[in-house]
């Protein structure tokens, strides 16, 4: 018996393996990542993604962004403030996070932005020369570089 897994809590935090989702769509079973501070994940175009983290209340000054290898760790502390006032409800959440998104290879942090309490992380992926597809010219048989014979292999030496 085959059960349907699903990989939503997954698919939150990696940036750019989508086919690998698409491909693990029945996986295995998952954590359930921590739900603060609340983010969106917009994919911008082919190879180009944005991460969005609510921050309200916090500062530029009071949050972090580090890229490691294939992790973009963001974290915030925000200091206790002294309100004017009695605070009669505080549904604004004051507290310390780190939030972990894995990327896929090539996925590079691009620039990052804070305005209005929205920390926004622009990411693209960026392949290599060598990785990139590239053709091949396809010759006759008799303009093979010298060295080589028609099959590929070393000509012998004339003595």
């Amino acid at each position: 018996m085959r059960t349907s897994i699903d990989l939503t809590p997954y698919r939150r935090s990696t940036v750019g393996f989508d086919r690998l989702f698409d491909l693990l769509d029945n996986g295995a079973g998952h954590d359930v990542a921590g739900d603060y501070p609340p983010y969106d994940l917009v994919q911008l175009s082919e190879g180009n993604y944005r991460i969005d983290v609510a921050l309200a209340g916090y500062k530029r000054e009071d949050v972090e962004i580090v890229a490691q290898q294939n992790l973009l760790t963001v974290k915030g502390e925000r200091g206790q403030e002294n309100e004017p006032g009695e605070i009669l409800h505080r549904g604004i959440p004051m507290r310390s996070f780190e939030r972990r998104f894995q990327l896929a290879d090539f996925v590079e942090v691009e620039a990052a932005k804070f305005e209005n309490g929205l920390l926004s992380i622009t990411l693209k992926r960026v392949l290599p020369e060598a990785m990139k597809p590239r053709k091949i010219e396809i010759s006759s048989g008799e303009a093979m570089p010298s060295g080589l014979s028609a099959k590929g292999a070393p000509e012998p030496e004339a003595v």
